[in-house]
C-alpha cells in the first residue's frame, strides 16, 4: 500500500527551484571571476537585478537566443525587448542603462583632451556609441581652439541607409558653442561602409557653410 503523504524533503516547496540560492552563486561567481562567466549567465544575473522575484536563466537564454548575442541584446530597442515574453519595461530599461554606461565609459578617455592627439581612443568611442545602430546617425563632435571635446550631439536620426544634415543647423550649433572645428560622425548599418553621392554632397555643404564662418571640419 502506498502513502500519498510526501516524503520528508520532498514537499512541494522543497521540489521548486532554488532560483535564490542559484543567483547568490552567481553573484559570488561574478565577483570572483567576471570575464570567466558565460554570456547567458551575465545576462541572467543583470536580469536578476530587475526581476528579482523569478528565476531569470529562462529568460537570458531566450534573449540570447532571439537577438543572436549578449551585445545584441543590450543594444536592442526597447520595443523589441518588451516583445519578448517576460520582458517588461522595468528589465527592458536595466539592459539599456548597460549600453548608456558602456558608451559612458567609451567617452570617458575623450573628454577634456586633445582628440587629435587621441584618434584611436575617439574612435574607439564611435564605434561603440553607433556600431551597432539600425538606422543611419548623424553625430557632430563639436571641439574647442585645443581640439578639445566640448559637445557630443546627436544631429539627426534617418533611415537605414538615409540621413539628412542640414548646414544651416550645424553652423547655428557650433557658432551657439563657440567651436572651432567640428567632426561629422556618420554610421552606415546597411553594412556598405562607402559614402554614397548624397554623403558628398551633404559633407561637402556643410564643411563649406562652416568654412563661411571660420570653423574647421576635421574628418567625416
Amino acid at each position: 500500500m502506498t502513502s500519498d503523504l510526501p516524503l520528508p524533503g520532498l514537499s512541494d516547496a522543497a521540489a521548486k527551484p532554488d532560483h535564490k540560492g542559484h543567483r547568490e552563486r552567481l553573484r559570488k561567481r561574478f565577483i570572483d571571476a567576471p570575464e570567466a562567466m558565460p554570456d547567458y549567465e551575465l545576462l541572467e544575473l543583470l536580469l536578476g537585478i530587475a526581476i528579482p522575484q523569478r528565476d531569470t536563466k529562462p529568460l537570458a537564454k531566450a534573449l540570447i537566443k532571439r537577438f543572436g548575442s549578449f551585445a545584441d541584446v543590450i543594444t536592442a530597442e526597447i520595443e523589441d525587448l518588451t516583445a519578448t515574453d517576460g520582458v517588461k519595461e522595468v528589465s527592458a530599461t536595466a539592459l539599456k542603462v548597460v549600453r548608456e554606461a558602456a558608451i559612458r565609459l567609451a567617452r570617458a578617455p575623450v573628454i577634456n583632451t586633445s582628440v587629435i592627439s587621441n584618434w584611436e581612443v575617439l574612435l574607439d568611442y564611435c564605434r561603440t556609441a553607433m556600431a551597432t545602430l539600425t538606422t543611419e546617425q548623424f553625430r557632430l563632435l563639436f571641439l574647442d581652439r585645443k581640439n578639445t571635446l566640448i559637445a557630443d550631439e546627436l544631429q539627426q536620426t534617418g533611415t537605414v541607409d538615409h540621413t539628412p544634415l542640414y548646414p544651416r543647423e550645424v553652423v547655428k550649433r557650433a557658432l551657439a558653442l563657440h567651436a572651432s572645428a567640428v567632426i561629422l560622425v556618420h554610421n552606415h548599418p546597411s553594412g556598405d561602409p562607402a559614402p554614397s553621392r548624397a554623403d558628398i554632397d551633404m559633407t561637402r555643404a556643410v564643411k563649406d557653410a562652416l568654412g563661411a564662418v571660420g570653423i574647421a571640419v576635421h574628418d567625416h
